[in-house]
């Protein structure tokens, strides 16, 4: 279980923010799906996906879409995407 913090900004400031929680493990091939779901739950457009932003994510837990990576309008500058680890889950104690 993982979560991702989806938030878009105009000129620095944060408009929209929201945490959405995943039930499975991340999985770098499926990154359009997550990215997907967030924008649905925000009610904004998916943006076209490189293989920068996944690597990006998979190597520094974040994400950063600009107005240059939208087909459709936004009312924002950036949709920034950030991986949240579960912090139900508590490491085991070694003795």
């Amino acid at each position: 279980m993982f979560s991702i913090w989806a938030k878009t900004q105009i000129k620095e400031k944060i408009k929209l923010n929201e945490l959405i929680e995943f039930e499975d493990k991340f999985i770098k091939a499926n990154f359009f799906d997550y990215v997907s779901k967030i924008c649905n739950e925000l009610d904004i457009p998916t943006p076209v996906i490189l293989k920068k932003h996944i690597n990006h994510f998979s190597s520094f837990n974040i994400a950063t879409f600009s107005k240059e990576d939208f087909i459709e309008y936004i009312d924002f500058d950036k949709l920034i995407l950030e991986f949240c680890k579960d912090e139900k889950v508590k490491p085991s104690i070694i003795q």
